[in-house]
């Protein structure tokens, strides 16, 4: 993937280019590869309402509880490198995923990082010989999960921020669909 495509310009196209309304995708695939589509269709769609958004705009909160379009994005790259690199598979340190970004912090940088979290967790993924088999750790004061429960978790927490996503970037520029 070209450093263009990590920060966004790949998924929806030229940055800034409406995206349209992209349906989910249809797979007739083991449990693995059915899991792993549609988490790759969420991070897509994330990424398309972040991309081609002005900074200003991208870091501004459009709710009161102080959410934005770049913190979105930082907190799901964190969130894929807490449950799959750290707990899963036990490596790195465990990243802080609900601070509010640093004032030179970019959307291109921070679409960048959440591809290549994407791709590192996708890996994990396909390394792990059964959807069974616990991690190493868990986040929570629970024994570590399964492959299983992390994917569809991280579909669920994918899929609602992509819906804060979509209500942020329509109040910015009235850009709606997935």
């Amino acid at each position: 993937m070209t450093d263009a495509e990590d920060a966004g310009e790949g998924a929806a196209g030229e940055r800034g280019a409406a995206r349209g309304d992209v349906r989910p995708p249809e797979v007739d695939a083991d449990e693995r590869a059915t899991l792993l589509t549609f988490l790759d269709y969420l991070r897509d769609a994330v990424a398309a309402k972040a991309a081609g958004v002005p900074e200003e705009a991208a870091r501004t909160s459009g709710v009161p509880s102080g959410t934005s379009l770049l913190g979105l994005v930082r907190h799901l790259a964190a969130v894929e490198h807490n449950w799959f690199v750290w707990a899963y598979a036990g490596e790195g340190e465990l990243l802080p995923d609900d601070e509010p970004p640093e004032p030179g912090a970019t959307v291109g940088e921070a679409l960048a990082a959440y591809r290549r979290a994407g791709r590192r967790s996708n890996g994990i993924v396909a390394a792990c010989g059964r959807l069974d088999a616990p991690g190493a750790r868990s986040l929570r004061e629970t024994p570590p999960p399964t492959m299983r429960w992390i994917l569809v978790h991280m579909i669920e927490e994918t899929a609602r921020h992509a819906g804060h996503a979509d209500i942020l970037r329509e109040r910015i520029d009235g850009s709606a669909g997935r």
